[in-house]
């Protein structure tokens, strides 16, 4: 039997920040009641995305600390076509968020680019080229 994997948490230092930048990929997150420092989307393809505040989520990770230098994770968004990834990247771009990697044909026949969320991970767009 395998695990099966279906939610990722993704910890951020502002809530806001992160639920727009995630609106602005079509992600609509649901504040929890609960707690107003963990919100939840629920993905078409059965998948669960969290977002954690840092504050929320560092009692339960004893000696974590925000990482450093590039994204060790990547999302990656796929688009219809190779001119929906260059909008999207020239909508984020142009709204303030930082690109990583302006959208380029790949070798392995997508197009692709990279833009970094609030807190700096990284989110691939991309889609075939044939």
């Amino acid at each position: 039997m395998y695990p099966t994997l279906n939610t990722i948490d993704i910890v951020v230092s502002d809530l806001d920040a992160s639920i727009a930048f995630y609106a602005r990929l079509g992600l609509a997150f649901k504040l929890d009641e609960h707690s107003p420092e963990h919100a939840g989307c629920d993905l078409p393809n059965g998948l669960h995305v969290m977002l954690d505040t840092e504050a929320f989520r560092t009692p339960f990770l004893p000696g974590w600390s925000a990482p450093t230098g590039g994204p060790r994770t990547l999302l990656c968004f796929e688009s219809e076509t190779p001119a929906g990834v260059d909008a999207k990247y020239a909508e984020l771009t142009e709204a303030g968020y930082r690109g990583i990697a302006e959208p380029f044909d790949a070798f392995w026949g997508m197009r692709y680019a990279t833009v970094a969320d609030p807190d700096g991970n990284g989110v691939d767009l991309y889609a075939p080229t044939h």
